[in-house]
């Protein structure tokens, strides 16, 4: 009797088990399975094509930004070294300027005494020129004494020296001293641009009083203007010299500037970007000093591991591709993959997929009959 009891009972929790089982089974059913089976029929309407991974070079796009820039030497704030009145200009911002071209005309009375004291100076000069030429043949007689004569020989240096400062002097206010007479004193002087460009900045109007420290125009020359890229400290070690850029602006993203890397910087910011320079192909003048611009630079990853694009397809967040275990069944594999160049897609775990066939056209359609025959 007892025997029987127990029996009943092993039965009892064996039921109970295997229905504790059966339910744990339900709750593993994955979301797709992991295996598509084709018909001959369905096979040929799917129109399955297969391929193997192959090595080749792929591109990799950095994106980057900066600013139009020009180089110090190719900027010229134009100042009054002596201060004055702006008695005339026409300069615009925008406006082109040529070398030599007089782009204003400053007046001040410092003007006329300058003059002034130069042409006075230079007659003086004359005098104590033949003073000393006199005291220096008396000299030689001994019928003037060393005295006198080194004192004339001083006053012939000074006023050399005095005549030679006035010259500068005046060449700082744009006069040429070899032209000044007493027939062409003048109130006024011209200021003449300095270079071929255009300008950036008025910052007087006719009869303000200008300082020898203030900016009267900005100029800029075009003709070196470029590119300053900031490029993060990781991708930095991937350019280099005469490499490729190609920029656009926000507003015409779709309208291309070729560029030239002249200079990658040194030294890192605060931000750890590096200053990139590049040079202009063919300078645009609608390209204008402190404006904004992206840039994508091409660089070249030697030797991967790709399979067609195609060949990759997504579902819920992931990615996978179809390896071909026989003529009527293939296997969906998760992959990890890298950058997309002209069609082709790195495949970062290829060790597995070594001399694999993998689906490269109809994989969704796979896909698809993986989805569907989970969700019956």
């Amino acid at each position: 009797m007892k025997n029987i009891i127990i029996i009943l009972i092993l039965i009892v929790f064996t039921a109970c088990g295997s229905k504790k089982n059966q339910d744990k089974a339900s709750e593993k059913v994955p979301a797709l399975e992991n295996v598509a089976t084709l018909s001959d029929a369905q096979l040929q309407s799917v129109k399955i094509e297969l391929g193997k991974l192959e090595r080749r070079n792929i591109s990799t796009i950095i994106k980057v930004n900066g600013k139009i820039d020009v180089p110090p030497q190719n900027m010229v704030s134009v100042s009054m070294p002596l201060g004055g009145y702006l008695k005339s200009t026409k300069l615009l911002p925008g406006m082109h300027v040529k070398n030599g071209e007089v782009i204003a005309t400053m007046e001040d009375q410092q003007y006329i005494q300058l003059q002034q004291d130069y042409l006075t100076t230079k007659s003086k000069l004359v005098f104590a020129e033949a003073e000393y030429l006199r005291h220096k043949e008396l000299n030689q007689s001994k019928a003037s004494s060393d005295k006198v004569f080194q004192q004339t020989q001083m006053e012939y240096n000074n006023q050399k020296i005095a005549l030679s400062a006035l010259a500068e002097k005046l060449k700082l206010i744009n006069l040429n001293p070899q032209i000044v007479t007493s027939n062409t004193i003048s109130k006024s002087v011209n200021i003449y641009s300095p270079i071929d460009g255009f300008v950036s900045k008025v910052n007087v109007n006719i009869g303000k009083y200008v300082n020898p420290a203030d900016i009267l125009f900005e100029l800029v020359n075009p003709d070196d203007i470029h590119l300053n890229l900031k490029v993060f400290e990781k991708d930095v070690n991937q350019l280099s010299i005469g490499q490729k850029v190609f920029s656009f602006t926000n507003n015409q993203p779709d309208k291309k500037y070729p560029c030239e890397i002249i200079l990658i910087s040194k030294d890192l910011s605060p931000e750890r970007t590096a200053d990139v320079h590049c040079h202009f192909e063919k300078y645009d003048k609608t390209l204008l000093p402190g404006m904004y611009m992206n840039a994508e630079i091409e660089i070249k990853n030697n030797d991967v591991n790709t399979i067609s694009e195609d060949a990759v397809v997504y579902f819920e967040s992931k990615q996978y591709v179809f390896v071909a275990l026989s003529k009527n069944q293939f296997q969906i594999i998760e992959v990890e993959t890298g950058t997309i160049d002209k069609g082709n897609i790195e495949i970062k775990n290829f060790s597995y997929f070594a001399n694999k066939q993998i689906v490269t056209k109809g994989a969704y359609s796979l896909l698809m009959k993986l989805k569907n025959k989970s969700d019956e």
